[in-house]
């Protein structure tokens, strides 16, 4: 099985690294979430799959996790989960049986989608208040705000929206 995850990856023409046999570290490049480090690793029975999403949130835990679970219901081959101090992963196990070169391709794009897509709405309900901070700090000292464009319309004190 270890093969065929190979196999895939290198169809896929995505970074990875097998730092032991049958565990690979799978970069997934984003335009939202810049990059999403993804684990798949080949069990007796099973195919994991693990993605770290983004820390526990700052603020507003019910809504953030009231949003999360309501994702889970129309996700494919993984979902949310959190760990003990509640940060965030997609989670997924996939018997080996049903892993084919396809099926990891598909595992794998929904990662991508599910982490790169919902990113900036999980932060702007768990974080508003520090990228509001963020915005200010950067602004008054003339730091770039690029990478908080897409949360412009809470976090910018001075827009205004037609």
């Amino acid at each position: 099985m270890r093969d065929v995850v190979e196999a895939a990856l290198k169809a896929a023409d995505v970074s990875y690294d097998e730092p032991r046999p049958g565990a690979f570290l799978v970069k997934l490049p984003g335009q939202h979430k810049l990059a999403t480090m993804t684990w798949l690793i080949v069990g007796e029975q099973v195919l994991h799959v693990e993605a770290f999403f983004c820390r526990q949130p700052d603020e507003n835990h019910a809504e953030f996790y009231k949003w999360l679970l309501g994702r889970n219901g129309g996700m494919y081959g993984v979902h949310f989960s959190v760990d003990s101090v509640g940060d965030v992963y997609l989670v997924g196990r996939v018997p080996l049986a049903a892993v084919t070169d396809d099926e990891i391709d598909r595992l794998l794009g929904c990662v991508l989608t599910y982490s790169d897509d919902w990113f900036d709405r999980a932060l702007e309900l768990g974080f508003a208040s520090s990228i509001r901070r963020e915005w200010e700090w950067r602004a008054k000292r003339g730091e770039s705000l690029a990478n908080l464009q897409a949360f412009a319309r809470f976090a910018d004190p001075g827009r205004t929206d037609d």
